[in-house]
């Protein structure tokens, strides 16, 4: 299949000096601190997704904009999950929680924008293609520049989901997690 191809192919680009940068300001977390996430759309319901996993290993985690969720102090950690970079919501929500003194990730395809400028720690995942980037779509097709097999983001937002959970997995053999203690934080009231 190509799609599948396209992942592979797409996350095999992963910097792992980044991805080692993300983890370790996760696992620093522990103890006082607390996780924020943050994406609009399609890319925020893979944040929530993370957030789920994270709080299943035992990370307090919550979703920017819940009712439940906590205010947030210096040092606690924002991770930010847009495709562009420049989603509206999310960067105000980076630029507020800098001005508090947190630390911001972002997991984006387009490191030189304002999300990724704003961010302390960067993960680069390619896929999301802005259509502003040449003036039409047959230039876009002759110059290569488009996501041949899936609409708008798509290809971003499967390859940050898989990339999330395979952190999921990597954080959880760190702390030594097993699938028992994983099933233990898993919701009852369903």
């Amino acid at each position: 299949m190509r799609l599948t191809k396209a992942l592979e192919e797409n996350l095999s680009s992963l910097d792992d000096e980044q991805v080692e940068r993300l983890a370790s300001s996760i696992l620093r977390t522990l103890g006082d601190r607390r996780i924020f996430v943050v994406g609009a759309g399609r890319s925020g319901l893979v944040a929530k997704a993370f957030a789920m996993r994270l709080m299943h290993l035992g990370f307090s985690v919550h979703v920017v904009g819940e009712t439940t969720t906590p205010r947030m102090d210096p040092g606690d950690l924002l991770i930010v999950i847009s495709g562009s970079g420049e989603t509206l919501y999310p960067a105000t929500i980076a630029r507020q929680a800098k001005k508090l003194g947190g630390v911001v990730a972002a997991i984006t395809s387009y490191p030189e924008s304002t999300i990724g400028k704003l961010a302390d720690v960067v993960v680069t995942i390619e896929g999301r293609i802005l259509p502003e980037s040449t003036p039409d779509y047959e230039s876009r097709q002759i110059m290569g520049i488009h996501e041949p097999l899936t609409p708008l983001g798509t290809l971003f937002e499967l390859s940050t989901m898989v990339f999330c959970d395979a952190l999921i997995s990597e954080l959880a053999h760190r702390l030594g997690k097993t699938e028992e203690d994983i099933a233990r934080r898993h919701a009852s009231l369903e």
